[in-house]
């Protein structure tokens, strides 16, 4: 006997909750990407390729997406360990820290890019002394990655921590009464455990970086070909009503997007495996 699509189950409001659950995303999923496929469908490929081939709009997608796997990379390493910090140790001003780690979720975009730009500018605070070592932070690609990290870091330090929480100290006790080094124990022990979740939190850090508009736009200077990000050629494209543009744009980075995070969710589901064999 073939099994059933559905599993039933004693609770009530399988097909309401099911219902909603469709409703919800075709409304804000399906439809909304419908709509750009169907924008590029009627620009035509030869429309499409134009325009993603241009120099201006390849390197602006060349610098969201490089600056935006490089400030993810940096979330996922400094977001564990941030995790790790706030869940293993006790000090004074952590439950300060703590609640400073969800600040970029409540912070609007366009604030933080004011004050990331108040603050890096030449004339700020930091940026002055960083121009004084010849680095410059605002209006250049470091700025744009420093704002990137700002909004992603807390996906992954929020995805990892309820998994620490839940790692036992002991776990790493009879690792070390085995002889394993502490080293060994953190490759082989607790690097496993964390993957799923880290992968996770790196894949969620990213998407938020790829689109990210509002904390960018002040501090980048928006100079063509240097620090002109894709979101900001697409509203560019929008305010001179090219709409085919704009949606071509937009479908070369959804099909990026799509690809890199296939990617992860690939590696996401290997972690999983090898760690259920282990």
């Amino acid at each position: 006997m073939r099994a059933p699509l559905i599993q039933r189950t004693p609770m009530p409001g399988l097909g309401l909750s099911a219902g909603i659950t469709f409703a919800m995303l075709t409304l804000v999923v399906a439809l909304p990407i419908g709509a750009l496929l169907w924008q590029g469908a009627e620009f035509g490929a030869f429309g499409i390729w134009a325009t993603i081939n241009r120099d201006r709009v390849r390197a602006a997608l060349w610098l969201s997406f490089r600056l935006s796997f490089l400030a993810a990379c940096f979330n996922l390493v400094f977001g564990v360990i941030l995790a790790w910090v706030l869940v293993r140790y006790r000090f004074p001003g952590r439950r300060i820290l703590d609640a400073a780690v969800d600040l970029p979720f409540a912070l609007p975009t366009a604030v933080a890019g004011i004050a990331l730009t108040a603050l890096y500018a030449p004339n700020g605070v930091l940026g002055g002394l960083t121009s004084q070592i010849g680095w410059q932070v605002a209006y250049t690609p470091w700025g744009i990655w420093l704002a990137l990290v700002f909004v992603g870091l807390p996906f992954v330090t929020r995805t990892v921590q309820p998994v620490i929480d839940e790692i036992e100290p002991e776990v790493e006790e009879a690792s070390a009464t085995l002889g394993a080094s502490r080293w060994h124990a953190l490759r082989h022990v607790i690097a496993p455990m964390l993957m799923p979740a880290a992968l996770t939190g790196f894949a969620l850090s990213l998407a938020r970086a790829v689109g990210e508009y509002g904390s960018v736009i002040f501090i980048a200077g928006n100079i063509p070909l240097r620090t002109e990000i894709a979101p900001l050629l697409i509203v560019i494209q929008l305010e001179e009503y090219n709409y085919g543009a704009a949606g071509a744009i937009g479908l070369a980075m959804l099909a990026i997007s799509f690809t890199m995070l296939l990617t992860i969710n690939l590696i996401q589901i290997w972690s999983r495996r090898r760690i259920g064999h282990v």
